[in-house]
């Protein structure tokens, strides 16, 4: 079989696995997040943390409840990783010192899971599975809270009220993502991930000394990383490491596990908002960026320019054989068109195009179909966008679900977009500019320019992936790249849940001959129209000095 028609293949079976789970999963979502009952171990939850679930919140009070739970996340994780060294289970492992130790808190509570260390020789057994697995289960709730916080906005007419946080972050861990993880770890280990405690021990002799690797509960982890759009991986090669994806099964497993909920989420959106429609509408505009993107991808990675590509069949450095390039494709697009972050193969080895598409992937905000909840809040928001510039084509007040987008709106939006290129460019021209930082860079040119746009593009966006050449364990990047994480985490939630409320308190209004029919086909084809120019167009002047400058050398 001819990589090409092997790639081709994985993809059609991915999106014939995703159309049969999407419906009953998203359909499932939208029960779980509106039922009035509550589940006898969450009421233990519930009474152990204080919390009344059944107490209805406006949008700040839902906000204090994200802020407040992610504040508390940091500050357990950042101590667990200080006070390592005095803790069972650490491997014999030293505490993390105290700016990579900030990153890593911030980087698993945001859901971004940059890691500027090696997993397999600085963090031990507690801290992979009391911090970080644990952060990979809760973060991903608070994102799928504050998505169906923002349906809810929809959905809810002449109140400001939008759930309540904790019962659905609750509901997110107990109902959804427990459940699916465990189910998903059972496939991993029997088809070869290790799950266990072990201790280190040696592999072999090599050339420079003997080989060590240490076991622990990477199955477990690797599920919840790739299903809550996380990325951490318990080894530093990630999802390229035998021990986490060992076959071209699992590889292909781990990509349809990033694209579940999210793709998923759109049904819910639709079933929750009364118009199924509408939730097609969403999933064909995403449907159609993932498509395109992989698509791209496949062709720079299999393009025979040389007779070594030739020789090989396409460009190969970097990649694992054992995936292909097709394999490989399809997992880099899936995750950086998500805010997952993990990696099968080295993003800064792909041809020069092939690494842009990665980059833009993420500039675009990774909305097709994003990350755990935040795709599809994201997506949201651009909706919100592209109906306000159809009304202005037409002179007529934009309406999207029966809620007029008013001033109030379009700003809560505009700041929604804003927010993110902001951090990625300010702190990449300061990086560059500052002589310190370019020490960090591997290679010189466009293509270490674009390590440092990658980095911080991949922090402020959430998604965790890096270039694979720039030495991020350094003050300057631990710091600054932490506070991308944060800020380009919780800042656009403020917008989001601001814009869930102005939309639940309004009188919905009837739709007229005149208002433009979101759940139509034109309606998506706006859609990603306005994705690609309003948000694409940002760094275009970026990506020219980057990739485009490199791919086209």
């Amino acid at each position: 079989m001819s990589p090409v028609l092997s790639g081709v293949l994985q993809l059609l079976a991915l999106v014939a696995a995703l159309a049969l789970a999407h419906i009953p999963l998203g359909t499932y979502l939208a029960r779980v997040y509106s039922s009035p009952r509550h589940l006898r171990v969450e009421k233990w939850i519930y009474k152990g943390i204080g919390a009344d679930p059944d107490t209805q919140m406006r949008w700040p009070a839902y906000l204090r409840g994200v802020l407040a739970f992610s504040l508390a996340g940091v500050l357990f994780l950042y101590l667990l990783q200080r006070l390592q060294g005095v803790l069972p289970g650490s491997l014999g492992f030293a505490s993390i010192d105290p700016d990579q130790a900030f990153n890593t808190a911030a980087s698993f509570v945001s859901n971004t899971n940059w890691q500027s260390y090696y997993g397999e020789q600085a963090m031990g057994h507690v801290v992979q599975t009391a911090g970080l697995a644990v952060q990979n289960f809760v973060s991903a709730a608070v994102g799928i809270a504050v998505a169906v916080a923002l349906v809810r906005g929809f959905a809810r007419s002449r109140t400001g009220e939008l759930g309540n946080f904790w019962s659905d972050l609750v509901r997110g861990v107990v109902r959804v993502l427990v459940p699916l993880a465990v189910v998903g770890a059972v496939i991993l280990v029997a088809c070869g991930v290790v799950q266990n405690f072990s201790g280190i021990h040696e592999v072999g002799q090599f050339v420079g000394g003997p080989q060590q690797w240490n076991g622990g509960a990477v199955a477990s982890q690797e599920v919840i990383k790739e299903l809550g759009t996380n990325g951490g991986g318990y080894f530093n090669a990630n999802s390229a490491h035998p021990f986490e994806n060992p076959t071209p099964f699992t590889n292909l497993f781990e990509i349809f596990l990033i694209l579940l909920i999210p793709v998923s989420l759109t049904r819910t959106f639709g079933v929750m908002t009364g118009s199924v429609r509408q939730g097609y509408a969403i999933l064909g505009a995403m449907a159609a960026v993932w498509v395109s993107f992989v698509a791209l991808m496949m062709w720079t990675e299999f393009a025979h320019h040389g007779p070594a590509l030739q020789a090989a069949g396409g460009a190969t450095e970097g990649k694992e054989l054992r995936f292909g390039i097709g394999g490989s494709s399809l997992f880099a697009v899936s995750t950086t068109l998500t805010s997952t972050g993990a990696v099968d193969s080295f993003h800064s080895s792909y041809t020069g195009l092939g690494g842009g598409i990665t980059l833009l992937g993420m500039m675009l905000g990774e909305i097709a179909p994003g990350g755990v909840g935040s795709g599809l809040y994201g997506m949201l928001v651009m909706a919100v966008v592209a109906v306000f510039v159809a009304g202005l084509m037409v002179g007529r007040t934009p309406e999207y679900l029966g809620r007029k987008i008013g001033t109030r709106e379009i700003k809560y939006a505009a700041c929604y977009i804003l927010i993110t290129p902001a951090l990625v460019l300010v702190l990449t021209a300061a990086a560059m500019a500052l002589p310190t930082p370019g020490d960090s860079m591997t290679n010189s040119g466009a293509h270490g320019f674009s390590e440092i746009l990658y980095a911080y593009t991949s922090a402020a966006n959430n998604n965790g992936s890096a270039f694979a050449g720039l030495n991020a364990d350094t003050q300057w990047f631990n710091t600054t790249l932490g506070l991308a994480m944060l800020l380009g985490r919780f800042l656009p939630m403020v917008f989001v849940l601001a814009l869930a409320g102005s939309l639940a308190g309004q009188q919905p209004v009837p739709a007229g001959a005149g208002t433009l029919r979101t759940e139509k086909p034109l309606f998506s084809g706006l859609l990603v129209g306005a994705v690609l120019i309003i948000t694409g167009l940002t760094y275009f002047p970026a990506l020219a000095l980057g990739p485009l400058a490199e791919g086209l050398a």
